[in-house]
């Protein structure tokens, strides 16, 4: 039963990240189980790749199993039941022997040893003429420590700020799926002029989130910085309020709605900030002061005074400044992003494929979560996420041409083969941390295969047929059910589709022309388990990470599940 499966796989993750007491917090997104790890090192976290359900690991903030879509939101509630049984039954965590020979590795099982963090430094800034990482476990080192260094230069005050602003839309993603899908259900029923009756109940399912997404930002908003979400969202409801039409700010009457989520996110944050002045005494930038530091709410007047204070003050300047500035961008928003790829679709779509994985890498692409979300808003979709998912489409071209460039090494194409499924969905991070961008020139190639696939479908915007996203989050196959644009379903769905198979193509082709020197080539095309271990047929251990040698004739053979390095 599902269930069952389900269960199984989360009593499989429990013991591999430490078990219970070693949680400090679950959550999941569209695709991965998010853990708070209070201890490292009790994480095995090659037995937990090799395990059948799960797609790779990512490590950032937190530790993410990437679980692929549909199956984390089932997983995960059985996850959270086993952990709770498990912490009234279990013991505390021993802690590490303090021998100072102790081997960190030794919770990790002998046929799938990890890397030590020297030897995965070691490779990631191995010198330019040193071969290059023949065996997946080495290129899993490799992008690891590459990622590793990655994220503590990500760790600045601006890409942090960022990441928080990604927190609070992120947990409304599958809203947006949902009411994204009804929609495009509703437009097509509406076109074939099937079910009238129908269409009007659908409308109200795919818009009443939306006409109230204002107030779950501020909530989220609030929540993520500190404050009582209920504040954040109460001053966020003010600019979806049907009344606020009756207001005149800056010479203009406002409308419901105006400013949107940034005004929301905008309106929320003051309302964080206002609420701990009430209760702290210190407003941003005047902790030094003692004239402030004395000025708070006292105490037995708390309850009444600071919601009351962060409530009107926040919504005086939400109503008479930041709805009208918020408006302003909003609307410069949406005009930019328009004119861009009305007048230069093909070249903007270009960069903007090409360049968005190097912006992953940089923190940078989640400043590109409000701008969607805006966008969805304003316009119904948003035209920028069909170009950004072509990253991806190269991603897969290059390592299906990795594939057939290295027929010797089964390591590299076996971690390749089991991240490929992945890939055509849009999870991404198995084949680039596992494969490309240790390599170096296929990462690079596969960034082209992107570019060419965002420039196709931006040139198709520059000819009028525009293709957008109605909801964020999926990328890959997954996008196609939220696919809409200004001319039919049709047509956007073949640009999409047609978009993809050129990243895919030119992926491909870069990445096997041009993806690999002649010494790459030399170094990585053989097989290390073949060179490293004595031939008797019959007993030959296969390395870690690598699929068993087929068995003599009429021999049963075990095949065993692969893993995706992270």
């Amino acid at each position: 039963m599902p269930e069952d499966k389900n269960r199984a796989t989360a009593a499989a993750i429990l013991p591999l990240v430490g078990g219970a007491r070693n949680l400090t917090s679950i959550a999941h997104c569209m695709t991965r189980l998010r853990l708070g790890i209070q201890d490292r090192s009790l994480v095995q976290d090659e037995a937990l790749k090799a395990l059948p359900a799960v797609l790779g690991v990512v490590e950032d903030d937190t530790y993410q199993i990437v679980l692929g879509p549909g199956t984390v939101a089932r997983v995960t509630p059985e996850f959270e039941r086993l952990a709770e049984q498990a912490r009234s039954t279990e013991p505390p965590p021993e802690p590490k022997a303090v021998a100072p020979a102790a081997d960190p590795r030794a919770a990790t099982p002998p046929s799938a040893p990890e890397p030590t963090p020297e030897a995965a430094a070691s490779l990631a800034t191995a010198p330019p003429g040193a071969a290059p990482p023949a065996t997946a476990e080495e290129l899993a080192a490799q992008g690891a420590a590459l990622k590793a260094r990655q994220k503590s230069r990500n760790a600045t005050p601006v890409r942090l700020f960022l990441r928080r602003i990604a927190n609070i839309f992120v947990p409304l993603i599958p809203a947006l799926i949902g009411c994204g899908i009804v929609a495009g259900i509703n437009g097509l029923l509406t076109n074939l002029g099937w079910l009238p009756s129908v269409v009007p109940a659908l409308a109200a399912i795919a818009s009443g989130f939306m006409s109230l997404i204002a107030v779950f930002v501020g909530y989220n908003t609030a929540k993520e910085f500190g404050g009582t979400p209920i504040l954040g969202g109460a001053v966020a409801a003010i600019i979806v309020f049907p009344g606020i039409s009756h207001v005149t700010a800056f010479g203009q009457k406002l409308a419901p709605g105006q400013g949107g989520v940034l005004g929301a996110l905008a309106a929320a944050l003051l309302a964080v900030r206002v609420e701990k002045w009430c209760r702290n005494g210190v407003f941003p930038g005047r902790g030094n002061s003692r004239a402030w530091g004395r000025v708070r709410v006292p105490e037995a007047l708390d309850v009444l005074l600071t919601p009351t204070l962060t409530v009107l003050v926040t919504g005086l300047v939400t109503i008479f400044g930041l709805m009208f500035v918020a408006g302003e961008v909003s609307t410069a928003i949406g005009s930019f992003a328009g004119w861009l790829l009305a007048h230069g679709g093909a070249f903007a779509g270009f960069v903007l494929g090409g360049l968005f994985l190097p912006l992953v890498m940089l923190g940078l692409h989640q400043a590109l979560i409000p701008i969607h979300t805006t966008l969805i808003e304003q316009q119904g979709y948003t035209v920028l996420l069909p170009i950004l998912a072509m990253a991806g489409a190269g991603q897969v071209g290059a390592a299906l041409a990795v594939y057939l460039r290295l027929p010797r090494n089964r390591s590299i194409r076996t971690t390749i083969k089991s991240a490929l499924p992945a890939g055509f969905l849009g999870v991404g991070e198995p084949l680039i941390y596992g494969v490309s961008l240790p390599l170096g020139r296929p990462f690079i190639t596969a960034c082209l295969g992107g570019a060419f696939g965002g420039g196709f479908v931006g040139l198709f915007n520059q000819l009028g047929d525009t293709v957008g996203s109605t909801a964020i989050g999926p990328s890959g196959w997954a996008l196609f059910p939220l696919v809409k644009g200004n001319q039919s379903i049709t047509t956007a769905l073949v640009v999409y589709a047609l978009g993809l198979a050129v990243g895919y193509l030119t992926g491909f082709l870069a990445t096997y022309f041009f993806g690999f020197s002649r010494q790459m080539r030399t170094d990585l095309n053989h097989d290390t388990h073949d060179s490293d271990t004595p031939r008797h047929p019959g007993t030959t251990t296969p390395a870690a990470g690598t699929p068993p040698a087929p068995a003599p004739s009429g021999t049963p053979t075990h095949p065993e599940g692969v893993h995706i390095p992270g």
